[in-house]
């Protein structure tokens, strides 16, 4: 089933199911991110994946992946032209690989489709356990909110792009004790102004849900369209513009839903193995370099556990995939994962 495209709009679309799930590839580089979430999601959850992608930015091979890839899970694929501001360059992002993350933001056009919840997921994520629970946390901001983590800001590595108050102390998971972090999560608030709270309304955007809304996206694209100068500071483009539009209109909910892998070693005393929903992948991505007998792999060499978490599914997926005979999508896969 196959979602048109007309002017960067995203046509109607029928579903038995009225919560959905959507993820965004805008570049080949990330294509086994996208078919591993598509795949574990599809394990653990009934509901739909909305796979936005950007035709012109991808080679026919890989949407032919996709397109092969869809008829053996959940996967709705919905092609979108890119989100861009209005100004040239970007001035302040730390990393290039997002100066076109900004076509995120597309999924809060999807309203048009008629579902009732849409949970967006990063294409580095992997999914563990059914991540459904989110669809039945009430919104905040009588429902004109979203759901969301908290950013990480301990910044243990130092890095030099990171604000003066990144720091240990005042990340919102350093005081999170378990188990009451999983359902019971530290509460965020916009009206907070002591500097070690500050930090507390950051987001992380891999991971957020949201009840669609034509008012909603006709307010987004107005800010968006109308504040180059602030658009031109961000240093993570959605997801800082996430964070001021939803500025004491989002909640916090439980780390398992959006693991950031750094956290495993930075939050031990939060974390837990077992009960990770979904992962976050963030930085090195899993499929770029195998894991060695060192087990060294990833940020700063730090994520050979988890890393190899995403190489054990990726081997199940081909199997299952090679013994369906569905070779196509294997051979294409491969191109773009370590050897």
């Amino acid at each position: 089933m196959h979602d048109s495209v007309s002017q960067g709009g995203v046509s109607s679309s029928a579903s038995s199911s009225k919560y959905a799930y959507a993820t965004l590839i805008t570049s080949t580089s990330y294509l086994p991110g996208a078919i591993l979430l598509a795949h574990s999601l599809h394990y653990h959850s009934p509901h739909p994946l909305l796979l936005l992608y950007t035709p012109h930015s991808i080679p026919e091979s890989t949407i032919s992946a996709l397109e092969l890839e869809a008829k053996r899970t959940n996967v709705i694929l919905t092609p979108v032209d890119p989100l861009l501001p209005k100004f040239d360059k970007p001035q302040n992002l730390i990393a290039e690989r997002f100066a076109d993350t900004w076509t995120k933001l597309r999924v809060f056009q999807l309203y048009e489709l008629g579902y009732e919840k849409i949970c967006f997921l990063d294409a580095d994520m992997l999914i563990f356990r059914d991540p459904g629970k989110l669809f039945k946390i009430d919104l905040p901001a009588e429902g004109d909110g979203i759901l969301a983590n908290g950013a990480c800001v301990c910044n243990l590595d130092k890095d030099p792009w990171a604000a003066e108050e990144w720091k240990k102390e005042n990340c919102l998971f350093t005081s999170e004790v378990h188990p009451h972090c999983l359902d019971r999560p530290k509460e965020v608030n916009s009206s907070e102004t002591e500097e070690q709270k500050i930090t507390y309304r950051l987001l992380n955007s891999g991971m957020f849900v949201f009840r669609p809304s034509e008012r909603i996206w006709l307010e987004m694209m107005e800010v968006f369209n109308t504040n180059p100068t602030l658009l031109k500071s961000y240093k993570f483009p959605d997801q800082d513009f996430l964070g001021d539009f939803y500025d004491g209109k989002w909640k916090n909910v439980g780390w398992q839903y959006n693991a950031i892998k750094t956290m495993r070693y930075w939050h031990p005393d939060m974390w837990r193995d077992d009960e990770v929903v979904v992962l976050h992948y963030i930085v090195d991505k899993p499929w770029s370099k195998r894991v060695g007998e060192d087990g060294v792999a990833g940020y700063l060499g730090k994520d050979g556990e988890t890393h190899k978490w995403w190489w054990k599914a990726y081997e199940e997926w081909e199997e299952d995939r090679k013994r369906e005979g569905d070779v196509e999508v294997v051979e294409v896969v491969a191109k773009y994962v370590a050897q």
